[in-house]
């Protein structure tokens, strides 16, 4: 199995080195990444600079890793048209550095490379982590929860989202798969403000995460120590 993998945190992420070892459990892989760090993003393509390609040294042993100058969305389009010599079997897109449930998924730019995946006719997961820097739970359990998903059928215009707690495995309570996203933003809205003289300010984003979700969402799920396995259609792509 061929297996590209990517991210929108940029190539010298945690989060992408963890996807690529256990990608390497299931065949060869090939990393090809952001540059920089490139976050909520969504889909976004670069049309008003130049893509800058290089070969990158990589944390994990034996895979083939370059690092793109664009957006999540680019390094998909790049790694199919130049880099891969055939198309590869399926696209992992993460270990997100923070949850992509509920609204926030529309924003993702790891979710935005998984999509570009399936419109390039490439199968394709979307993993993100609690940002709080505990993978105990994704160390545990990612490579069987893909290898359950990998057997899987899944329409051609539906990426696989996978979302792991940030507890320890003394805290995990198994897998819930969910049908529906939570009706609302993780990271609610707030932002820092900084007021200047001349009437002018500054806005730093600082979103503030919620504390519990509606029963049955994804939301839910990883807030109450569980894996959280749902689907995100493609609206735009006919389903097969």
């Amino acid at each position: 199995m061929r297996i590209l993998v990517t991210n929108d945190d940029g190539i010298r992420a945690e989060g992408i080195a963890r996807l690529a070892r256990m990608a390497k459990e299931l065949g060869e892989v090939w990393v090809v990444a952001p540059k920089e760090q490139c976050s909520a993003m969504s889909q976004r393509i670069t049309v008003h600079a130049d893509l800058m390609v290089r070969r990158e040294t990589f944390p994990v042993e034996g895979v083939h890793a370059y690092s793109v100058d664009g957006t999540p969305a680019d390094c998909v389009k790049v790694a199919l048209m130049y880099l891969l010599p055939e198309k590869p079997d399926v696209v992992f897109s993460g270990i997100n550095f923070g949850y992509n449930i509920g609204f926030d998924i529309a924003y993702s730019g790891t979710v935005g490379a998984a999509m570009e995946a399936i419109m390039q006719g490439v199968p394709a997961m979307a993993f993100s982590n609690e940002s709080n820097g505990n993978y105990e739970v994704a160390e545990a359990h990612m490579l069987a929860v893909t290898k359950d998903l990998l057997e899987r059928e899944i329409a051609a215009n539906e990426i696989w989202n996978i979302n792991f707690p940030g507890c320890g495995l003394a805290k995990y309570r198994g897998i819930l798969e969910v049908e529906q996203a939570a009706q609302s933003q993780f990271y609610l809205d707030h932002y820092e403000r900084e007021d200047y003289t001349d009437g002018s300010f500054r806005l730093s984003a600082a979103g503030i995460p919620v504390t519990e979700g509606a029963e049955g969402t994804d939301m839910y799920a990883v807030l109450d120590g569980y894996i959280s396995v749902g689907k995100i259609r493609n609206l735009v792509m006919e389903e097969t």
